[in-house]
């Protein structure tokens, strides 16, 4: 049976393409990446913004005036609720007055850095 073989400039060019499809793959990765770090926000910044939020979430056992009932710790809760849960009480889509008040100041941008805080430190906070 005869052997076919691809003449020797239809190999390179496809190994070419191969290699520049490669090369731009990488390249699209590499520049993806800060973006899918930013958009889960700053932890060091998240701290910072978020340090008032340990007055109450911060103390074991804490209870909340009216109603009244233990106020949940936050540290490594998931990201995604936590965000959820701060642009609904930014929204007013959430009730409870102290935390519609905290939330009403935060951009989108503050609440992922806060909310990457919260989940670095894990049940701590």
């Amino acid at each position: 049976m005869p052997h076919l073989c691809l003449p020797h400039a239809l190999m390179r060019s496809s190994l070419a393409a191969s290699l520049t499809t490669l090369v731009v793959v990488v390249l699209l990765a590499l520049a993806a990446a800060p973006v899918a770090a930013q958009s889960q926000g700053d932890p060091e910044r998240g701290r910072v913004l978020g340090f008032t939020c340990t007055g109450c979430h911060g103390i074991p056992m804490y209870k909340n005036v009216y109603p009244t009932y233990t106020v949940p710790k936050l540290g490594g809760q998931n990201q995604e609720y936590l965000v959820s849960a701060l642009k609904a009480y930014r929204a007013g889509e959430r009730r409870h007055a102290t935390m519609q008040a905290q939330a009403s100041t935060l951009s989108d941008q503050d609440i992922l850095d806060i909310t990457a805080w919260l989940v670095s430190v894990g049940g701590g906070q």
